[in-house]
C-alpha cells in the first residue's frame, strides 16, 4: 500500500520531561524518520510559512492563541499529488489537546477522501487528546485508524511501540 508520512515538527526550545530543552530536532520528526525507515514511506514536512518564535514560552504563546482564534495559519507549502498514496501516516505535538492549528490548515486544503489515515503524536503526558476525533471531522472520507501517542522524552527509544503500531 503506496504510503506518505505528513508530519509538524518543532526543533528548538522545547517542554520535554519537566524541562525546557533545546533540541536538534523535534520530537515527532524523530518518529516520522522511525517510520519512514521501518515503512519506505514518502515524507513531507508540515512547515509553517511564518514560524512560530525561537522562544518556548513565545512560541506556546503564539500556539495557544492560533487555537482559541480557530486560526488557519498559512503553510510553506502543501504535499502535492496525494492520489498515489493509500495511506497517511500523520504526525504531530499534541498542542492542548489535539493538533496545532496547521495541521488543521493541511488537513482542510487536501482531499483525503478514500485513504486511511493514521495518526500519531508526541506529547509529553497528555497523549493523543481529541486529535483523533478532529481528523475525523476534518477528513470525513478518509479511515481513520487509532493513533499512537509517543511521550517526547522517550521518543528516541519508541522503535518497537511505532513497530507494534504499524503491525496494527
Amino acid at each position: 500500500m503506496p504510503a506518505i508520512v505528513l508530519y509538524f515538527s518543532r526543533a528548538g526550545e522545547n517542554y520535554v520531561s519537566g524541562a525546557i530543552r533545546d533540541l536538534p530536532q523535534g520530537n515527532t520528526e524523530i518518529a516520522a524518520e522511525y517510520i519512514r525507515e521501518m515503512t519506505g514511506a514518502d515524507v513531507f514536512k508540515i512547515e509553517p510559512a511564518v514560524p512560530y518564535a525561537a522562544d518556548y514560552s513565545t512560541c506556546i504563546e503564539q500556539a495557544k492563541n492560533d487555537q482559541k482564534r480557530d486560526a488557519r495559519p498559512a503553510l510553506a507549502a502543501l504535499p502535492g499529488d496525494l492520489s498515489g498514496y493509500d495511506l497517511v501516516y500523520l504526525g504531530y505535538p499534541n498542542y492542548w489537546g489535539t493538533m496545532p492549528m496547521h495541521v488543521f490548515t493541511l488537513l482542510e486544503g487536501l482531499d483525503l477522501s478514500g485513504k486511511v489515515i493514521k495518526p500519531f503524536c508526541t506529547h509529553e503526558g497528555s497523549g493523543i487528546g481529541r486529535s483523533e476525533a478532529d481528523i475525523r471531522r476534518l477528513c470525513p472520507g478518509a479511515d481513520v485508524r487509532p493513533g499512537l501517542s509517543i511521550q517526547g522524552g522517550r521518543v528516541k527509544n519508541a522503535e518497537k511501540a511505532i513497530r507494534k503500531w504499524l503491525a496494527e
